[in-house]
C-alpha cells in the first residue's frame, strides 16, 4: 500500500473499529469496581477477540487505575483493583487486518469534580494540539510536543510523559520504521512532522497525558491525528 490517501483512509477505518470496541466496553460495563486492571484487561481482550476478531496488538494492553494513572507507557505498576469513586485510563493497540490503531480514553467512576475536570482537560487539550499542528504548514515534533506541555501548565497540571505521540502504519510499523526520535512527537525531534523521513510518509498518533499537581491521579487522550472534519 503506497497510495498515501489510500493508506489513510485504511488506517481512519481502524480507528473506527477501535473507537467501537472502547464503546462496547462501555456499554458492556466491563469497568466495574472490585475488578482488577488485569481482570479488566483480560474481560476487554475477550470482548475484542470475540466481537472484532481482534488477535493482534502492537503494542501492550493498558488498564490503569488510580494511583497508576499518573506512570506513563513504559512502566509496569502492580495491579491495582478499581475502587468506588476511582479514575482510570485504557490504551490499545489493536490491530485490524493488519493496520494497526492506537486509542485511549479516561474513564471516571462517581463524580470527583477533580477527576472529572482532568478528564475534560485532557481532552481539550488534545483538541488544542490538533488544531495548532494543522494551523501549520511546517512543525517539529518539539514544537507540538512544548505545545501540549504548555496546556497541561495552564491547566494546573504535568505533563505525564516524555512523548506526545509517534507515528502509526501497517502491522508491525516498528520493523518497517526505524525506531528514532524523529518517528516521535518529543522535546528531540527537530524534524517538520509533516516531511517523509528515510524516505517513508508518516502518520500520527496524538496522546495526551495530565497528572495533577500532587501526582496522585492522571488522565491520557489518544487517538489518530487527523483534521476534524476528516472524523
Amino acid at each position: 500500500m503506497t497510495n498515501r490517501s489510500e493508506k489513510l483512509k485504511t488506517l481512519k477505518v481502524a480507528e473506527e473499529k477501535a473507537s467501537d470496541l472502547f464503546q462496547r466496553i462501555e456499554n458492556n460495563r466491563i469497568v466495574q469496581p472490585g475488578n482488577s486492571e488485569k481482570e479488566t484487561s483480560a474481560l476487554i481482550y475477550e470482548l475484542a477477540k470475540s466481537e472484532f476478531g481482534v488477535s493482534k496488538y502492537w503494542h501492550k494492553k493498558i488498564v490503569r487505575t488510580g494511583k497508576n494513572t499518573v506512570l506513563p507507557y513504559d512502566f509496569d505498576p502492580e495491579d491495582l483493583f478499581i475502587q468506588e469513586d476511582d479514575i482510570l485510563w485504557i490504551d490499545l493497540g489493536p490491530v485490524f487486518e493488519d493496520m494497526e490503531a492506537d486509542f485511549g480514553r479516561t474513564y471516571v467512576l462517581g463524580n470527583d469534580p477533580e477527576k472529572l475536570r482532568i478528564r475534560s482537560c485532557v481532552e481539550n487539550a488534545w483538541n488544542r494540539c490538533r488544531d495548532y499542528y494543522f494551523s501549520k504548514e511546517s512543525i517539529t515534533g518539539k514544537e507540538l510536543f512544548d505545545f501540549a506541555k504548555k496546556l497541561a501548565s495552564e491547566d494546573g497540571y504535568l505533563f505525564g510523559s516524555e512523548i506526545a505521540g509517534h507515528i502509526i502504519d501497517e502491522f508491525p510499523h516498528k520493523k518497517n520504521h526505524s525506531i528514532s526520535k524523529i518517528n516521535y512527537i518529543c522535546e528531540e525531534n527537530f524534524l517538520n512532522l509533516k516531511e517523509t523521513f528515510e524516505g517513508k510518509e508518516r502518520f500520527w498518533i496524538l496522546e495526551i497525558h495530565f497528572v495533577n499537581a500532587e501526582k496522585k491521579f492522571g488522565s491520557f487522550f489518544e487517538q489518530l491525528l487527523i483534521e476534524s472534519e476528516s472524523v
